[in-house]
Protein backbone atom coordinates (compact mmCIF):
# COMPACT_ATOMS: atom_id res chain seq x y z
CA UNK A 1 0.00 0.00 0.00
CA UNK A 2 1.43 3.41 -0.85
CA UNK A 3 2.31 5.62 2.05
CA UNK A 4 -0.38 8.31 0.55
CA UNK A 5 -2.68 8.13 -2.53
CA UNK A 6 -2.55 10.84 -5.28
CA UNK A 7 -5.27 12.42 -3.87
CA UNK A 8 -4.07 12.90 -0.36
CA UNK A 9 -0.85 14.09 -1.75
CA UNK A 10 -2.27 16.84 -3.94
CA UNK A 11 -3.85 18.26 -1.08
CA UNK A 12 0.08 17.81 0.46
CA UNK A 13 1.69 20.04 -1.83
CA UNK A 14 -0.04 22.84 -1.44
CA UNK A 15 0.22 26.53 -0.88
CA UNK A 16 0.06 26.30 3.22
CA UNK A 17 3.21 24.82 4.44
CA UNK A 18 5.03 26.58 2.10
CA UNK A 19 3.19 30.17 2.50
CA UNK A 20 3.67 29.38 5.92
CA UNK A 21 7.71 28.66 6.20
CA UNK A 22 7.99 32.17 3.88
CA UNK A 23 6.24 34.27 6.35
CA UNK A 24 7.50 32.36 9.39
CA UNK A 25 4.00 31.95 11.47
CA UNK A 26 4.79 31.16 15.48
CA UNK A 27 4.43 27.87 16.47
CA UNK A 28 1.15 25.89 16.86
CA UNK A 29 -0.36 23.28 18.77
CA UNK A 30 0.10 19.83 17.41
CA UNK A 31 -3.68 19.31 17.19
CA UNK A 32 -3.80 22.29 14.98
CA UNK A 33 -1.06 20.79 12.70
CA UNK A 34 -2.24 17.04 12.16
CA UNK A 35 -4.16 17.88 8.73
CA UNK A 36 -3.11 17.69 5.40
CA UNK A 37 -1.14 20.75 3.99
CA UNK A 38 -2.06 22.43 1.03
CA UNK A 39 0.65 24.05 -1.14
CA UNK A 40 0.35 24.17 -4.80
CA UNK A 41 0.15 28.00 -5.28
CA UNK A 42 3.66 28.56 -5.40
CA UNK A 43 5.98 29.36 -8.54
CA UNK A 44 6.71 26.56 -11.30
CA UNK A 45 10.50 26.69 -11.54
CA UNK A 46 11.85 23.62 -14.14
CA UNK A 47 12.54 20.42 -12.71
CA UNK A 48 15.99 19.39 -11.23
CA UNK A 49 17.91 16.54 -12.58
CA UNK A 50 17.31 13.71 -10.51
CA UNK A 51 20.32 11.54 -9.81
CA UNK A 52 20.39 8.29 -10.74
CA UNK A 53 19.78 5.22 -8.66
CA UNK A 54 23.21 4.29 -7.02
CA UNK A 55 23.85 0.27 -8.20
CA UNK A 56 24.16 -2.00 -5.46
CA UNK A 57 27.44 -1.76 -4.04
CA UNK A 58 29.46 -0.63 -1.39
CA UNK A 59 37.91 36.63 10.03
CA UNK A 60 41.44 37.34 10.54
CA UNK A 61 41.50 39.48 14.19
CA UNK A 62 43.31 42.48 15.03
CA UNK A 63 46.97 41.95 16.55
CA UNK A 64 47.42 41.79 19.87
CA UNK A 65 50.33 40.93 22.37
CA UNK A 66 49.94 37.75 24.15
CA UNK A 67 50.35 37.09 27.51
CA UNK A 68 51.10 34.19 29.45
CA UNK A 69 47.67 32.26 30.37
CA UNK A 70 46.85 31.97 33.65
CA UNK A 71 47.13 28.54 35.72
CA UNK A 72 44.03 25.86 34.96
CA UNK A 73 42.13 24.48 37.21
CA UNK A 74 40.98 20.94 36.16
CA UNK A 75 37.25 20.33 35.93
CA UNK A 76 36.25 16.64 37.46
CA UNK A 77 33.20 16.43 35.08
CA UNK A 78 31.28 13.18 35.72
CA UNK A 79 31.77 11.98 31.94
CA UNK A 80 29.99 8.30 31.88
CA UNK A 81 31.64 5.63 31.60
CA UNK A 82 33.09 4.14 28.44
CA UNK A 83 33.94 7.29 27.22
CA UNK A 84 37.37 8.26 25.97
CA UNK A 85 40.36 10.10 28.10
CA UNK A 86 40.07 13.64 27.33
CA UNK A 87 42.80 15.03 25.80
CA UNK A 88 44.07 18.03 27.83
CA UNK A 89 44.71 20.71 24.92
CA UNK A 90 47.02 23.86 25.88
CA UNK A 91 44.90 26.75 26.38
CA UNK A 92 45.52 29.63 23.69
CA UNK A 93 47.70 32.87 24.55
CA UNK A 94 45.29 36.08 25.83
CA UNK A 95 45.24 39.72 24.35
CA UNK A 96 46.01 42.39 25.68
CA UNK A 97 44.14 46.39 25.38
CA UNK A 98 44.56 49.37 27.28
CA UNK A 99 41.53 49.98 29.52
CA UNK A 100 40.90 53.48 31.09
CA UNK A 101 39.51 53.41 34.86
CA UNK A 102 35.40 54.03 33.24
CA UNK A 103 35.94 51.16 30.59
CA UNK A 104 37.48 48.77 33.58
CA UNK A 105 34.35 50.03 36.05
CA UNK A 106 31.92 48.61 32.94
CA UNK A 107 33.34 45.54 33.31
CA UNK A 108 33.27 45.03 36.67
CA UNK A 109 29.47 46.25 36.63
CA UNK A 110 29.12 43.35 33.90
CA UNK A 111 31.13 40.44 35.91
CA UNK A 112 29.02 41.67 39.33
CA UNK A 113 25.51 41.43 36.80
CA UNK A 114 26.58 38.52 34.84
CA UNK A 115 24.49 35.98 36.72
CA UNK A 116 21.34 36.89 35.05
CA UNK A 117 23.17 35.22 31.92
CA UNK A 118 23.50 31.67 33.92
CA UNK A 119 27.21 32.46 35.14
CA UNK A 120 29.14 33.29 38.39
CA UNK A 121 30.39 36.77 38.95
CA UNK A 122 33.00 34.65 41.11
CA UNK A 123 34.73 33.38 37.77
CA UNK A 124 36.03 36.46 36.84
CA UNK A 125 37.40 37.81 39.70
CA UNK A 126 35.81 40.92 41.04
CA UNK A 127 37.30 41.63 44.05
CA UNK A 128 40.92 41.74 41.93
CA UNK A 129 38.98 43.65 39.53
CA UNK A 130 38.14 46.10 41.63
CA UNK A 131 41.29 46.78 43.58
CA UNK A 132 43.51 47.33 40.13
CA UNK A 133 40.85 50.25 39.20
CA UNK A 134 41.16 51.98 42.63
CA UNK A 135 45.23 51.77 41.82
CA UNK A 136 45.07 53.11 38.86
CA UNK A 137 45.59 53.10 35.31
CA UNK A 138 48.66 51.33 33.94
CA UNK A 139 49.88 47.70 32.88
CA UNK A 140 48.48 45.79 36.06
CA UNK A 141 45.18 47.36 35.00
CA UNK A 142 45.10 46.38 31.48
CA UNK A 143 46.70 42.63 32.05
CA UNK A 144 43.53 41.75 33.99
CA UNK A 145 41.25 43.72 32.22
CA UNK A 146 42.03 42.27 29.33
CA UNK A 147 42.17 38.76 30.78
CA UNK A 148 38.91 38.67 32.79
CA UNK A 149 36.94 40.26 29.79
CA UNK A 150 38.31 37.64 27.33
CA UNK A 151 37.37 35.29 30.17
CA UNK A 152 33.71 36.37 30.05
CA UNK A 153 33.76 37.01 26.63
CA UNK A 154 34.74 33.17 25.58
CA UNK A 155 31.92 32.10 28.59
CA UNK A 156 28.95 34.07 26.74
CA UNK A 157 29.90 33.31 23.44
CA UNK A 158 31.53 29.50 23.44
CA UNK A 159 29.88 28.65 27.09
CA UNK A 160 31.18 27.88 30.09
CA UNK A 161 31.33 24.01 30.22
CA UNK A 162 34.42 22.64 29.03
CA UNK A 163 34.65 20.27 26.35
CA UNK A 164 35.33 16.75 28.15
CA UNK A 165 32.25 17.67 29.83
CA UNK A 166 29.62 18.07 26.59
CA UNK A 167 29.38 14.62 26.33
CA UNK A 168 28.99 13.13 22.40
CA UNK A 169 28.78 17.06 21.48
CA UNK A 170 30.20 16.83 17.83
CA UNK A 171 28.46 20.39 16.39
CA UNK A 172 31.23 22.81 15.98
CA UNK A 173 30.36 26.52 16.97
CA UNK A 174 31.86 29.10 14.26
CA UNK A 175 31.30 31.59 16.83
CA UNK A 176 34.99 31.98 18.03
CA UNK A 177 35.96 32.01 14.30
CA UNK A 178 33.46 34.74 13.60
CA UNK A 179 34.37 36.70 16.45
CA UNK A 180 37.94 36.08 17.99
CA UNK A 181 39.31 37.33 21.20
CA UNK A 182 41.58 40.08 20.09
CA UNK A 183 38.18 41.26 17.80
CA UNK A 184 36.30 41.92 20.43
CA UNK A 185 38.34 42.83 22.95
CA UNK A 186 39.26 45.64 20.63
CA UNK A 187 35.80 46.49 19.82
CA UNK A 188 34.92 46.94 23.31
CA UNK A 189 37.95 49.10 24.30
CA UNK A 190 38.27 51.34 21.57
CA UNK A 191 34.66 52.25 21.16
CA UNK A 192 34.32 52.13 24.75
CA UNK A 193 30.82 50.06 24.81
CA UNK A 194 32.35 47.18 27.15
CA UNK A 195 28.71 46.43 28.24
CA UNK A 196 27.31 46.33 24.50
CA UNK A 197 29.99 43.99 23.51
CA UNK A 198 29.41 41.69 25.54
CA UNK A 199 25.90 41.76 25.55
CA UNK A 200 26.43 41.03 21.84
CA UNK A 201 27.57 37.49 22.51
CA UNK A 202 24.66 35.69 23.97
CA UNK A 203 22.41 33.74 21.95
CA UNK A 204 19.30 34.80 19.96
CA UNK A 205 17.40 32.19 19.95
CA UNK A 206 14.27 32.36 21.53
CA UNK A 207 14.48 30.29 24.14
CA UNK A 208 17.47 31.56 25.73
CA UNK A 209 15.53 34.37 26.24
CA UNK A 210 12.97 32.23 27.95
CA UNK A 211 15.30 30.20 30.05
CA UNK A 212 16.73 33.52 31.24
CA UNK A 213 13.18 34.92 32.26
CA UNK A 214 12.67 31.21 34.25
CA UNK A 215 16.09 31.65 35.39
CA UNK A 216 15.46 34.87 37.41
CA UNK A 217 11.68 33.27 38.61
CA UNK A 218 13.39 30.11 39.99
CA UNK A 219 13.94 29.52 43.70
CA UNK A 220 14.78 25.68 43.66
CA UNK A 221 18.62 25.22 43.65
CA UNK A 222 18.52 21.84 41.41
CA UNK A 223 15.75 23.74 39.01
CA UNK A 224 18.31 26.76 38.56
CA UNK A 225 21.02 24.24 37.97
CA UNK A 226 19.20 22.80 35.29
CA UNK A 227 18.38 25.93 33.74
CA UNK A 228 21.73 27.07 33.84
CA UNK A 229 23.08 24.02 32.34
CA UNK A 230 20.65 24.36 29.63
CA UNK A 231 21.33 28.03 28.84
CA UNK A 232 25.01 27.17 28.25
CA UNK A 233 24.09 24.71 25.78
CA UNK A 234 22.81 27.43 23.58
CA UNK A 235 26.17 29.10 23.63
CA UNK A 236 27.72 25.85 22.03
CA UNK A 237 25.89 26.61 19.26
CA UNK A 238 26.27 29.22 16.65
CA UNK A 239 24.56 32.75 17.47
CA UNK A 240 23.28 32.39 13.72
CA UNK A 241 21.39 29.21 13.28
CA UNK A 242 20.82 30.21 9.85
CA UNK A 243 17.23 31.57 7.93
CA UNK A 244 15.76 28.08 7.70
CA UNK A 245 16.84 25.12 9.09
CA UNK A 246 15.82 21.69 11.26
CA UNK A 247 16.96 20.85 14.78
CA UNK A 248 16.01 18.14 16.64
CA UNK A 249 16.06 18.04 20.45
CA UNK A 250 16.59 14.12 21.39
CA UNK A 251 14.97 14.47 25.06
CA UNK A 252 12.06 15.79 23.59
CA UNK A 253 12.07 13.52 20.72
CA UNK A 254 10.74 16.08 18.51
CA UNK A 255 12.02 17.24 15.05
CA UNK A 256 11.34 21.16 13.92
CA UNK A 257 11.32 22.66 10.57
CA UNK A 258 12.23 26.89 11.59
CA UNK A 259 12.88 29.83 9.35
CA UNK A 260 13.77 32.86 11.03
CA UNK A 261 14.04 30.81 14.07
CA UNK A 262 9.91 30.94 14.29
CA UNK A 263 8.69 27.29 14.21
CA UNK A 264 6.86 25.91 11.41
CA UNK A 265 5.82 22.83 11.73
CA UNK A 266 7.09 19.92 14.54
CA UNK A 267 7.51 16.44 13.86
CA UNK A 268 7.66 13.55 16.24
CA UNK A 269 10.84 12.01 15.80
CA UNK A 270 12.64 8.42 17.03
CA UNK A 271 15.90 8.93 18.89
CA UNK A 272 18.69 6.33 19.48
CA UNK A 273 18.37 4.31 22.36
CA UNK A 274 20.70 4.99 25.44
CA UNK A 275 24.24 3.38 25.68
CA UNK A 276 26.15 2.78 22.32
CA UNK A 277 23.42 3.63 20.35
CA UNK A 278 22.84 7.18 21.56
CA UNK A 279 22.49 9.89 19.03
CA UNK A 280 25.05 12.14 19.17
CA UNK A 281 24.79 15.89 18.85
CA UNK A 282 25.20 17.28 15.20
CA UNK A 283 25.36 20.47 13.27
CA UNK A 284 24.98 19.36 9.80
CA UNK A 285 23.83 20.15 6.13
CA UNK A 286 21.00 19.13 4.17
CA UNK A 287 22.52 17.98 1.00
CA UNK A 288 20.01 15.95 -0.88
CA UNK A 289 16.46 14.86 -0.90
CA UNK A 290 16.04 11.37 -1.45
CA UNK A 291 12.54 10.03 -2.71
CA UNK A 292 12.38 6.24 -2.48
CA UNK A 293 15.65 5.60 -0.89
CA UNK A 294 17.61 2.34 -1.22
CA UNK A 295 19.22 1.03 2.04
CA UNK A 296 22.99 -0.39 1.77
CA UNK A 297 22.66 -3.58 4.76
CA UNK A 298 25.19 -2.71 7.23
CA UNK A 299 27.96 -6.19 7.91
CA UNK A 300 27.02 -6.29 10.89
CA UNK A 301 23.37 -7.61 9.04
CA UNK A 302 25.07 -8.71 6.22
CA UNK A 303 27.23 -11.19 7.44
CA UNK A 304 26.46 -10.89 11.61
CA UNK A 305 22.75 -12.30 10.88
CA UNK A 306 23.61 -14.27 7.93
CA UNK A 307 21.56 -12.32 5.60
CA UNK A 308 23.97 -12.48 2.34
CA UNK A 309 25.13 -15.70 3.22
CA UNK A 310 21.12 -16.27 2.33
CA UNK A 311 20.16 -14.35 -0.41
CA UNK A 312 23.59 -14.00 -2.90
CA UNK A 313 22.67 -18.07 -3.86
CA UNK A 314 18.81 -17.42 -4.25
CA UNK A 315 18.38 -14.16 -6.42
CA UNK A 316 14.79 -14.86 -6.79
CA UNK A 317 14.27 -15.07 -3.40
CA UNK A 318 16.22 -12.04 -2.64
CA UNK A 319 14.19 -10.18 -5.45
CA UNK A 320 10.81 -11.16 -3.58
CA UNK A 321 12.34 -9.79 -0.26
CA UNK A 322 13.26 -6.50 -2.25
CA UNK A 323 16.65 -7.00 -2.24
CA UNK A 324 19.36 -7.06 -4.18
CA UNK A 325 22.37 -9.25 -3.27
CA UNK A 326 26.28 -8.92 -4.83
CA UNK A 327 29.85 -10.47 -4.17
CA UNK A 328 32.92 -8.48 -4.75
CA UNK A 329 35.95 -10.03 -6.02
CA UNK A 330 37.49 -10.49 -2.25
CA UNK A 331 34.57 -12.26 -1.28
CA UNK A 332 32.07 -9.12 0.23
CA UNK A 333 29.01 -9.72 -0.14
CA UNK A 334 27.08 -5.99 -0.14
CA UNK A 335 23.26 -6.37 0.26
CA UNK A 336 20.78 -3.25 -0.51
CA UNK A 337 17.52 -3.21 -0.09
CA UNK A 338 15.03 -1.57 -3.21
CA UNK A 339 12.47 1.07 -2.56
CA UNK A 340 9.22 0.07 -1.41
CA UNK A 341 7.14 0.47 1.56
CA UNK A 342 9.18 -2.12 3.49
CA UNK A 343 12.08 -0.52 3.11
CA UNK A 344 14.09 0.04 6.22
CA UNK A 345 14.21 4.20 5.46
CA UNK A 346 10.64 4.27 4.66
CA UNK A 347 9.81 6.51 1.43
CA UNK A 348 11.87 9.31 2.14
CA UNK A 349 15.03 10.10 3.21
CA UNK A 350 17.33 14.00 4.08
CA UNK A 351 21.17 13.01 3.17
CA UNK A 352 23.48 15.31 6.03
CA UNK A 353 26.71 13.53 5.27
CA UNK A 354 29.09 13.14 8.47
CA UNK A 355 31.77 11.13 10.32
CA UNK A 356 28.79 9.23 12.01
CA UNK A 357 26.32 8.22 9.18
CA UNK A 358 23.52 9.77 10.85
CA UNK A 359 20.84 11.15 8.62
CA UNK A 360 17.15 11.53 9.24
CA UNK A 361 14.35 9.21 7.27
CA UNK A 362 11.36 7.67 7.12
CA UNK A 363 10.63 4.29 8.72
CA UNK A 364 7.67 1.43 7.83
CA UNK A 365 6.90 0.82 11.39
CA UNK A 366 5.06 4.13 11.65
CA UNK A 367 2.71 2.98 14.90
CA UNK A 368 5.94 4.03 17.28
CA UNK A 369 5.35 7.68 16.53
CA UNK A 370 2.33 7.21 19.00
CA UNK A 371 4.82 6.03 21.54
CA UNK A 372 5.76 8.76 24.75
CA UNK A 373 8.85 7.52 24.33
CA UNK A 374 10.67 6.90 21.31
CA UNK A 375 14.29 6.51 22.24
CA UNK A 376 14.26 3.23 19.54
CA UNK A 377 16.81 3.47 16.70
CA UNK A 378 20.74 2.66 16.16
CA UNK A 379 21.08 6.65 16.48
CA UNK A 380 19.45 7.64 12.98
CA UNK A 381 16.55 10.00 13.15
CA UNK A 382 13.09 8.57 12.13
CA UNK A 383 10.80 11.54 11.31
CA UNK A 384 6.90 11.67 11.58
CA UNK A 385 4.89 12.52 8.60
CA UNK A 386 8.65 12.27 6.88
CA UNK A 387 7.04 12.32 3.36
CA UNK A 388 5.82 16.11 3.73
CA UNK A 389 8.66 17.15 5.80
CA UNK A 390 10.78 16.38 2.70
CA UNK A 391 8.89 17.32 -0.14
CA UNK A 392 8.62 21.05 1.76
CA UNK A 393 12.68 20.83 2.07
CA UNK A 394 12.53 19.80 -1.64
CA UNK A 395 10.07 22.40 -2.70
CA UNK A 396 11.78 25.59 -0.47
CA UNK A 397 14.95 24.40 -0.56
CA UNK A 398 15.62 22.74 -4.30
CA UNK A 399 13.17 24.98 -6.11
CA UNK A 400 10.96 21.37 -7.24
CA UNK A 401 7.61 22.26 -8.41
CA UNK A 402 5.26 20.74 -5.73
CA UNK A 403 3.82 18.75 -8.49
CA UNK A 404 6.79 17.28 -9.30
CA UNK A 405 7.75 16.14 -5.60
CA UNK A 406 4.47 14.40 -6.05
CA UNK A 407 5.53 12.48 -9.36
CA UNK A 408 9.10 11.83 -7.32
CA UNK A 409 7.83 10.64 -4.51
CA UNK A 410 4.65 8.28 -6.25
CA UNK A 411 7.03 6.90 -8.76
CA UNK A 412 8.51 4.26 -6.68
CA UNK A 413 12.28 5.27 -8.39
CA UNK A 414 14.99 6.04 -6.15
CA UNK A 415 15.06 10.07 -7.14
CA UNK A 416 18.31 12.46 -5.27
CA UNK A 417 17.37 16.41 -5.36
CA UNK A 418 20.00 17.97 -4.39
CA UNK A 419 19.64 21.02 -2.27
CA UNK A 420 20.08 24.51 -3.82
CA UNK A 421 20.04 26.26 -0.69
CA UNK A 422 21.85 25.85 2.63
CA UNK A 423 20.15 23.78 4.99
CA UNK A 424 21.46 23.63 8.40
CA UNK A 425 20.35 20.66 11.05
CA UNK A 426 20.78 20.69 14.37
CA UNK A 427 20.86 17.65 16.50
CA UNK A 428 20.70 19.16 20.07
CA UNK A 429 20.25 17.64 23.80
CA UNK A 430 18.34 20.09 25.73
CA UNK A 431 16.62 18.92 28.87
CA UNK A 432 14.46 22.24 29.86
CA UNK A 433 12.70 24.05 26.22
CA UNK A 434 9.78 24.47 24.62
CA UNK A 435 7.24 22.00 24.11
CA UNK A 436 5.16 21.66 20.98
CA UNK A 437 3.00 23.76 22.47
CA UNK A 438 5.24 26.43 22.81
CA UNK A 439 5.18 25.87 26.70
CA UNK A 440 8.79 26.10 28.98
CA UNK A 441 8.72 22.59 30.37
CA UNK A 442 11.71 20.07 31.13
CA UNK A 443 12.48 16.87 30.00
CA UNK A 444 13.64 13.23 30.65
CA UNK A 445 17.53 13.22 30.36
CA UNK A 446 17.70 9.83 28.37
CA UNK A 447 21.67 9.95 28.03
CA UNK A 448 22.13 11.06 31.38
CA UNK A 449 24.34 13.79 30.01
CA UNK A 450 23.18 17.02 32.67
CA UNK A 451 25.37 15.79 35.58
CA UNK A 452 28.64 16.25 33.53
CA UNK A 453 27.26 19.85 33.04
CA UNK A 454 26.07 20.16 36.06
CA UNK A 455 28.84 19.20 37.94
CA UNK A 456 31.68 21.25 35.84
CA UNK A 457 29.11 24.59 37.04
CA UNK A 458 30.26 23.36 40.65
CA UNK A 459 34.18 23.58 39.21
CA UNK A 460 36.45 26.30 39.24
CA UNK A 461 36.24 28.17 35.50
CA UNK A 462 38.48 26.22 33.50
CA UNK A 463 40.41 27.50 31.07
CA UNK A 464 39.32 27.60 27.14
CA UNK A 465 41.69 25.54 24.81
CA UNK A 466 41.94 24.80 21.01
CA UNK A 467 39.49 21.84 21.59
CA UNK A 468 36.60 22.31 19.50
CA UNK A 469 34.03 19.10 19.86
CA UNK A 470 33.98 16.10 21.91
CA UNK A 471 37.24 13.81 21.23
CA UNK A 472 35.60 10.44 21.84
CA UNK A 473 35.68 7.86 19.64
CA UNK A 474 33.35 7.94 16.33
CA UNK A 475 30.65 5.09 16.47
CA UNK A 476 28.82 4.99 13.08
CA UNK A 477 25.54 4.79 13.89
CA UNK A 478 24.70 3.06 10.34
CA UNK A 479 21.54 0.75 10.92
CA UNK A 480 17.92 2.37 11.52
CA UNK A 481 16.68 -0.74 12.57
Amino acid sequence: MRLFDRTCLSGLVGAGLVAGALAATPVVARQQQEGPIDLTAQARPAKPAPAPMPTPAPTAAPTATPVPAAPSVPVTAAVPTGTATPVIEAPEALPVAHWTQADAQALLAAIRGIGTEGLFARDYEPAALSAAIKAGEGEPLDQLASRLFVWLAEDLRDGRTPMPARVQWFAIDPDQDNHPNAQLLAQATETHDIKGVLASLAPKHPDYALLKDMLGKTKDPKQIAMIRANMDRWRWLGQDLGLQYLIINVPEQELRLTVNNQVIRSYRAIVGKPGKTATPQLAEQVKNVVFNPTWTVPQSIVVGEGLGARLIGNPKQALREGYVATKSADGTINVVQQPGENNALGRVKLDMPNEHAIYIHDTPSRQLFAQPQRALSHGCIRAERATELAMTMAILGADLPPETAVEYNLSGKYTKVPMLKPWAVYVTYFTVARDVNGMMRSFTDLYGRDAPVIASFAQARQLHTSQRKSNEAVIKLDNPL
